[in-house]
């Protein structure tokens, strides 16, 4: 009797509560379907230890609805629950009972934190593009990376800018400028279509060029003509007129520039190679992203035309500089309205005169001709694949209609080409753009960007400010990382343009020297010396295998290096390229593509230490496990393989696909076993590894039903 007593307590004696096995998120295997629209049913799931807890109840609002173990998988419960979706967005988080124990599951794991915005969502019928769901993309600033018709190029004297006439760089290798915004070194579209195969070979999916429309300036942020791809970009097949003469600022008098940039023969020839170079980008898989300046024009501009290019122009309205009565009055705040002719008293964003602010609230038809001009851009014969939105947050004069006007523009688009992708510029939460209803995502600044280069060099994103304390500091990593992430759904999450750096920021390989500073202060030169390419193969790691699309910044892969604006838009180094860093590129990008879990698997942290982190990536059949060492030294490691669902009951098996060091790199596979679900590794100094597990012929099926049938509920219930 006492045996038989014996044997009964032991098989229903449950393991001590563990917390860390508890987990949910808003990925694929834990909302089925993915996507919802309204109407559906939604299946929540909820993972446990197996046998662990007394029950997971699903809580939203004033439900309050005791879930069901629906799958049993590896020695975890997977509790659900269905729910029925309508129009409105839905929150909850979960309750978890154990014992006496009660606690709560939210964005933040395990939490007495139960405010909303760490709650898991769901938006109806919120869809974001799936192809650029952990998408490869690639930034070009298209003056700097390769010129493929010299024809086209600014000349110097062509015209003025900014009170001094541009200039043409004729040495492709020579540093930018302090004053550099009237410096073209010739890079176009025609040398973008003549790369493209190499951007293939590389791995590239996704093409975001920066602004590519009528412009003065060779960052093009102050769009002269939004209807046409820039001349000096495309093609000119007339060519009349003169330059200025030396020392001469009136552009009235710059008719070479003149008939480039307003003659339609030139106009139409440039937009017809952009269709060419959709064509060629689409032909191979890849998509094309524009860079959307909807915030502010140029003076250049032909509605306000500042510097009066098209006031005697054949076929053009005057602008509204140019006279009171101009068709464009309204698209542009004037503070004088008694200065006609060439009135200067207009609103500039942040005051300045160069980057007249569009005035939506004022103008109708204002509104009306930029949704055309989003609308036109992603429908045929363009196609181009969608918008990136320049200051997106910064646009009209209110938060309210910010708003509005996005939620218009993202209607407009989204009925013009349902699969483009509306991607914002923006520092800070952006939740409330987020909604389903306006942006898709976000360049992830906040989520991504800062916290990886605080981790690994201690450094700002623009080199302005060292912090030892940050250097290394895992714990400020995963912080930063649960506290800005719930800003996004998983739609956006996916889709979030992860970059190391871009046209606004210092270069990633320059902060590895840890030398504060800018250009005008330290040198051009000061951007190479003592950087470290381990520790930006340590960042490559990180970024292709974190949730989001991977951005590459054109020359980052060359080892181009460079201080923030304008020192950050250094040519593309054709000749001189690190080709061993290209080849790591290469390589690295490929173990993104070839497992779809980095695309839309969960997260999970695993482990950390100074300068050390480890995290996952898993769905039910796959997991990814990356392991960082960012110290000088070698590092002995214990990870918790495990809580991305491996089985603790048996010897896992592991398949090393990528290593990089203080050394070198390798894709040479190995295997690495780990039992009880614990992985011991010794991390070679300035490391990254990154490993692979995959059940053979496992399926979602339910391996076991503990519990019975799964209710669905009502929204509205509570118990």
């Amino acid at each position: 009797m006492d045996k038989t007593r014996m044997q009964q307590y032991m098989s229903q004696m449950r393991a001590m509560f563990n917390k860390h096995a508890l987990y949910s998120d808003e990925s694929p295997q834990y909302q089925i379907p993915f996507e919802p629209n309204p109407g559906d049913t939604v299946k929540i799931r909820f993972r446990t230890l197996k046998n662990n807890v007394d029950a997971v109840y699903f809580i939203s609002g004033s439900t309050r609805a005791q879930m069901q173990v629906g799958l049993v998988r590896n020695g975890f419960d997977y509790y659900e629950i269905e729910i029925p979706v309508g129009n409105e967005p839905i929150r909850y988080f979960f309750e978890i009972q154990a014992g006496r124990v009660v606690c709560y599951y939210n964005k933040l794991g395990v939490t007495r934190e139960l405010q909303e915005m760490y709650s898991f969502g769901i938006i109806p019928g919120f869809h974001t593009p799936d192809w650029a769901k952990g998408a490869v993309m690639y930034q070009i600033f298209v003056d700097r990376f390769c010129n493929g018709d010299p024809s086209n190029d600014v000349l110097t004297g062509e015209y003025s800018y900014i009170g001094e006439q541009v200039n043409k760089v004729d040495d492709w290798n020579r540093f930018p400028e302090q004053m550099d915004v009237r410096n073209f070194y010739g890079g176009d579209l025609q040398g973008v279509i003549d790369k493209m195969d190499y951007l293939q070979d590389l791995g590239v999916q996704v093409i975001y060029l920066n602004p590519v429309f009528v412009s003065p300036s060779n960052h093009k942020y102050d769009i002269q003509d939004y209807d046409y791809i820039d001349p000096h970009f495309g093609k000119i097949v007339s060519d009349e007129g003169d330059l200025l003469w030396p020392g001469d600022k009136d552009n009235t008098r710059a008719t070479r520039y003149i008939d480039r940039v307003t003659n339609r023969a030139n106009l139409e020839a440039s937009n017809e190679l952009f269709i060419h170079l959709v064509e060629e980008a689409h032909k191979r898989g890849m998509k094309v992203i524009l860079d959307g300046v909807f915030n502010h024009c140029g003076s250049f501009n032909k509605w306000l035309d500042r510097e009066r290019i098209y006031e005697a122009g054949k076929g053009y309205e005057p602008g509204a500089y140019v006279a009171q009565d101009s068709p464009y009055h309204t698209f542009f705040k004037f503070y004088n309205e008694h200065n006609w002719p060439y009135n200067e008293f207009y609103d500039g964003w942040w005051g300045h005169d160069t980057l007249p602010k569009l005035n939506y609230e004022g103008s109708e038809k204002l509104m009306e001709d930029i949704m055309r001009i989003g609308a036109k851009w992603v429908s045929p014969p363009f196609n181009a694949d969608g918008w990136r939105l320049d200051v997106a947050a910064d646009l009209g004069h209110s938060p309210e209609f910010n708003h509005k006007f996005w939620k218009k523009f993202r209607r407009v688009v989204k009925e013009a080409n349902p699969e483009a992708i509306i991607l914002a510029e923006h520092y800070g939460d952006a939740m409330s753009w987020l909604q389903g209803d306006e942006w898709d995502t976000v360049m992830n600044y906040d989520a991504f960007m800062e916290p990886v280069s605080w981790f690994l060099t201690g450094m700002e994103k623009h080199s302005d400010e060292f912090n030892q304390g940050l250097l290394g500091n895992s714990e400020s990593f995963i912080g930063a990382m649960t506290y800005h992430m719930p800003a996004f759904y998983a739609p956006s999450l996916y889709t979030a343009m992860n970059e190391l750096d871009n046209h606004d920021h210092s270069r990633f390989l320059t902060r590895t020297n840890h030398r504060v500073g800018r250009v005008a202060n330290v040198g051009p030169y000061a951007a190479a010396e003592n950087t470290n390419k381990a520790v930006l193969r340590e960042a490559v790691v990180i970024q292709m295998t974190w949730p989001g699309a991977p951005t590459l910044y054109y020359g980052d892969e060359a080892g181009q290096v460079g201080f923030t604006d304008p020192d950050n838009r250094r040519t593309y180094p054709w000749g001189q390229e690190d080709q061993e860093l290209i080849r790591f590129y290469k390589e690295m990008i490929a173990v993104h593509r070839r497992f779809p879990v980095l695309a839309m698997g969960s997260l999970k942290f695993l482990y950390h230490d100074y300068n050390v982190l480890s995290y996952g990536r898993f769905n039910q059949e796959e997991q990814v496990i990356v392991i960082i060492n960012n110290r000088n030294e070698r590092v002995h490691v214990e990870i918790p393989v495990w809580l991305t669902g491996i089985n603790r009951s048996s010897v896992a098996k592991l398949t090393q696909v990528f290593a990089t060091d203080a050394v070198g790199f390798s894709s040479e596979e190995k295997e690495i076993e780990a039992p009880a679900g614990i992985l011991e590794m010794d991390l070679l100094p300035l490391s990254g590894v990154v490993l692979h597990r995959c059940e053979a012929g496992s399926g979602d099926g339910r391996l076991k039903n503990r519990n019975g049938k799964r209710a669905p509920i009502r929204m509205n219930q509570s118990s």
